[in-house]
């Protein structure tokens, strides 16, 4: 790095908080998706608003690009300092500014984790809705930056719905405010284009965040069968009884063994075909009856077992299984790739025998544990990346499984975002007009492309053929 935005960088933030040397940088390198690297210019770690304000500014000056990062956690190469960039890392901005039980909102700093919120908050009765996977260490910054999901989705939605307003570092150094605590915004629906927008508008350095009320009564249920496409037609039949359960995940066979074999050992059969976890809450006597109606719709569909959780202890274990799935994967390869993608619940039973298919032709270890309920797949593929000819493979298969979810009406991610990983697979979903469309949105924010660059749009022409709608575009450049 120059030494003079270095020493800049050091002024504003203190000397212990610009890290340049290559072993601090070689922590940086990655998210949680591996075979995406970059290594940063240097990761400079601001304690409030005004060194965000200040760091962004001299990146300016000197004609280097940033990139704002959270816990690191994400799985799309979202927060890769690419182009010799420097990483803000917004770690220390850890604090909740303010709760306010009445209103149900709290105002938190992007480094808050994301979990600590709902264990702060739960004395007033409350908590926060949105739980990825990684929520004990995931922050709030990064979920707003990638719109995260997680289990409870299906009844509570994403994170964008339940961010009510943000504090902004533009990509120019300007610091503004969007939305509003009411939740009600006049003119445009900046908060909406922010939250996931990857970190290419700018840095947030605070989120109002909706609040919900803890459920009367929470009952999760465990649906045990010999396959994993009795458990897709289960929560098919739900649904279209108008049932709208909490969380309806599934976790097949591959990653019940993997589950059973680590630390969140679960006590789940290892010779069922798959586990479904349903949870349904609210009050009282209506969660008694859905209980019901769910174990109907299971045995309906040839659940051998539906058990119930007879108390705390037995609910958390149950969802042991699910949230540290991707965590047991490490037992079978170095490396894991996640994929997202989302298709129609009602074509769940054959893509997920499509994406098997492909999985096993590639001479992969495949194996699937998702978010039934939204139709969000998780193929998680376990690989050596120091493999060459595996590497090829894991890729192949991976632009296969996203060929296949668009072609069935799907998308290529519901969660994970874009990144590095997807960018050039945009023209599967839209023709280069919507690109252009897109990155307009973008320089009205960002013109210089400073904010985060090389993410979200490809880098190279991408064949159209497979999006009908995208022919005819060709005069439009990408830009």
């Amino acid at each position: 790095m120059a030494p003079a935005l270095e020493d800049e960088l050091r002024q504003v933030v203190g000397s212990s908080h610009v890290l340049s040397r290559p072993e601090e940088l070689l922590v940086y390198e990655a998210d949680g998706l591996t075979h995406h690297s970059a290594t940063p210019r240097a990761v400079v770690l601001p304690a409030d608003k005004t060194e965000v304000v200040q760091i962004v500014k001299r990146c300016r000056a000197h004609g280097v690009p940033f990139v704002p990062r959270g816990a690191g956690t994400g799985l799309s190469g979202g927060a890769l300092a690419l182009d010799g960039g420097v990483v803000i890392e917004c770690a220390r901005m850890n604090r909740i500014l303010r709760i306010d039980p009445e209103d149900r909102i709290a105002v938190v700093q992007p480094g808050v984790v994301n979990a600590d919120l709902s264990k702060r908050v739960a004395p007033h009765g409350l908590f926060y809705a949105p739980d990825p996977s990684s929520q004990q260490a995931c922050t709030l910054g990064g979920n707003v930056a990638e719109n995260s999901g997680g289990p409870h989705t299906l009844k509570y939605g994403t994170t964008t719905n339940h961010v009510l307003a943000l504090e902004l570092v533009l990509p120019d150094g300007k610091l503004v405010q969007l939305g509003s605590a009411t939740g009600m915004t006049v003119g445009y629906d900046l908060v909406g284009a922010v939250v996931g927008s990857e970190g290419t508008l700018g840095v947030v350095t605070e989120a109002t965040m909706r609040l919900s009320p803890i459920p009367e009564r929470v009952e999760t249920l465990l649906g045990i069968f010999g396959e994993v496409v009795s458990a897709c037609r289960a929560v098919g039949r739900m649904i279209r009884s108008g049932l709208v359960p909490a969380a309806l995940e599934i976790v097949d066979r591959r990653t019940i063994e993997a589950v059973e074999a680590s630390v969140y050992a679960a006590g789940l059969p290892t010779d069922a075909g798959a586990v479904l976890i349903v949870e349904v809450d609210g009050p009282a006597p209506a969660v008694a009856r859905q209980v019901e109606r769910v174990r109907e719709h299971c045995v309906a569909e040839g659940a051998d077992q539906v058990q119930v959780a007879r108390d705390e202890a037995e609910r958390q274990r149950f969802w042991r299984a699910r949230k540290g799935a991707f965590g047991a994967m490490g037992r079978l390869a170095p490396d894991l790739y996640v994929h997202d993608a989302v298709v129609p619940r009602r074509k769940l039973p054959e893509i997920l025998e499509s994406i098997c298919e492909i999985g096993d032709r590639h001479g992969l270890r495949l194996s699937n544990v998702f978010h039934a309920g939204d139709g969000n797949l998780h193929p998680n593929i376990s690989f050596d990346r120091r493999d060459a000819d595996e590497m090829a493979r894991v890729l192949a298969a991976g632009e296969e499984i996203l060929r296949t979810c668009v072609e069935a009406g799907g998308v290529i991610s519901g969660e994970h975002g874009i990144g590095t990983e997807k960018r050039d697979f945009m023209g599967l979903l839209y023709s280069e007009a919507d690109l252009e469309a897109m990155k307009k949105l973008r320089a009205a924010f960002d013109p210089t492309l400073v904010c985060n660059p090389g993410k979200l749009f490809p880098t190279t022409r991408f064949c159209v053929e497979a999006n009908p709608k995208a022919r005819g575009y060709d005069q439009v450049p990408l830009g």
